[in-house]
C-alpha cells in the first residue's frame, strides 16, 4: 500500500475572462499552496456564454510552466482527437522542460462535439475515440524515449473518465493518475472494476492516485475510500478562490 499525502488540484476555466485575470489567479491560486493547476482542453466556453472570452489549453500551459514555479500544471484533460500522438509528446516534453518538471499529462479521449465540428476535427463515436486514444498512448511514451532531450522525468499521465471496458482499462495500463466524475457510491464500485484491470496484467492498482472532484460533502468518504488528489473549479468572469482556501486548510489537517 502506498501512503499519498492529500493533493488539492484546481481547474481554472479558460473562459469567460481575460489572460491578466487567468495568469493572476494562477498565480494567487500558487501562493495559496496549491498543489497541481489544471486548465482544460476546449476551444469554446462550456457553460455561459457560448461564444464568451475562451484561451487555448496548450499555450496556456506553456505560459504558465513560466510564470509559476512550484505547482504541477496541465489539462484536465487534453483531448487526444485534437493533436497527433508524437506532435503532443513532444509538446508535453517541452513544456516539462519549461516547468523544469512539473507538467501532468492529463490526457482523455473528448467529448466535445462543437470543438471538433468548428476546427474540422471528425467526431465520430465515443467508441472510436477511446479506440484512438488506445492507440495513441504507447506512441506517446514511444515518443518521449525518443526525444532529445528526453522528459527531465517521468512524465504523469492522468486518465479521465469512468468507462468500464474501455478506459479503466487503459488507466490500468498507462495512467499515474486516475480523475473520476464519479459520487462515493459509484466511485467505490469503479474502483472494484479498475482492481480487476490491474490484476489482468499484474499490477498493483495502489500505484494509480486516486483524483476526484471537490465536494466538501463528500470529500471525507472519498478520502476513506482512496482518494487523495481533490480538484476544485472555478472560472471568470470573477474567479473566486474561496473553496480552494478552504480545501486547503482540510489538507493540511489530513496530512498533519
Amino acid at each position: 500500500m502506498i501512503d499519498r499525502p492529500v493533493r488539492i488540484g484546481l481547474q481554472l476555466q479558460p473562459q469567460h475572462m481575460d489572460y491578466a485575470t487567468i495568469r493572476r489567479t494562477a498565480s494567487e491560486a500558487e501562493d495559496l499552496g496549491l498543489d497541481l493547476l489544471f486548465n482544460w482542453d476546449h476551444f469554446y466556453p462550456l457553460s455561459g456564454e457560448p461564444d464568451g472570452l475562451h484561451f487555448e489549453c496548450w499555450t496556456m500551459l506553456a505560459a504558465w510552466a513560466e510564470s509559476t514555479s512550484r505547482v504541477e500544471i496541465g489539462a484536465l484533460v487534453a483531448c487526444n482527437s485534437y493533436r497527433n500522438p508524437e506532435l503532443l509528446a513532444d509538446m508535453a516534453r517541452t513544456v516539462d522542460h519549461i516547468s523544469d518538471g512539473r507538467l501532468v499529462l492529463g490526457i482523455g479521449s473528448g467529448w466535445f462535439e462543437r470543438d471538433y465540428q468548428e476546427y474540422g476535427y471528425d467526431f465520430g463515436t465515443a467508441g472510436k475515440r477511446l479506440d484512438d486514444l488506445a492507440e495513441a498512448l504507447p506512441r506517446i511514451e514511444s515518443r518521449w524515449g525518443k526525444l532529445n532531450p528526453p522528459p527531465t522525468r517521468k512524465i504523469p499521465v492522468l486518465i479521465g473518465g469512468g468507462g468500464e471496458k474501455k478506459t479503466l482499462r487503459l488507466t490500468a495500463k498507462h495512467a499515474d493518475i486516475w480523475h473520476s466524475f464519479a459520487d462515493a457510491e459509484t466511485l467505490e464500485r469503479k474502483l472494484g472494476i479498475l482492481g480487476d484491470h490491474c490484476a489482468a496484467i499484474g499490477r498493483d492498482p495502489a500505484e494509480i492516485e486516486i483524483s476526484v472532484v471537490g465536494n466538501a460533502e463528500s470529500r471525507d468518504r472519498m478520502y476513506e475510500l482512496g482518494a487523495r488528489l481533490f480538484t476544485i473549479h472555478t472560472g471568470g468572469p470573477t474567479p473566486d478562490l474561496t473553496e480552494l482556501r478552504e480545501f486547503l486548510a482540510w489538507r493540511d489537517k489530513i496530512n498533519a
